[in-house]
């Protein structure tokens, strides 16, 4: 069951409104369609926990460990990182899920690929940062305005 799937039906459990439950957890009207559409998904480990409370639900019930990812990588790398990291998933599940692999190694693999996504985005970011030089100078302490 999707994210989108999960928090409408236990809405409608509730017998809540979009527009009800939207003012609830404090997000707009427009933001709970689109979750709820699969547009969208929170980009805080915050919003999720929200979400959760309002509908009594645990926070791992929500966020699967893909969406974490997804959700990591968009804090740490933005939106351009974010995106990045959906279509290897989509892409990942796409080839696989025609039935070549099992559920077991499809997890292995998507563990794998996710751990090296992540070194990769560090790496390129360390190593093709124009502001790194700056930040060091900073932290040594030298300034050349003091000489």
């Amino acid at each position: 069951m999707t994210f989108a799937e999960k928090i409408k039906k236990e809405r409608m459990k509730l017998q809540m409104t979009q527009a009800e439950f939207a003012a609830y957890i404090g997000i707009s009207f427009r933001s709970v369609q689109n979750y709820e559409a699969g547009k969208n998904h929170p980009r805080t480990r915050d919003a999720y926990q929200k979400i959760a409370e309002a509908l009594n639900l645990s926070t791992d019930y929500l966020l699967t460990e893909n969406e974490a990812f997804i959700m990591d990588i968009g804090n740490e790398f933005g939106s351009r990182g974010r995106k990045g990291a959906q279509k290897l998933l989509e892409q990942i599940n796409y080839t696989y899920t025609n039935g070549e692999m099992d559920e077991d190694d499809l997890e292995i693999l998507t563990q794998g690929i996710q751990e090296l996504y992540w070194k990769v985005k560090r790496a390129n970011r360390e190593k093709y940062d124009p502001y790194k030089n700056k930040r060091n100078a900073a932290s040594d302490g030298s300034d050349d305005a003091q000489e």
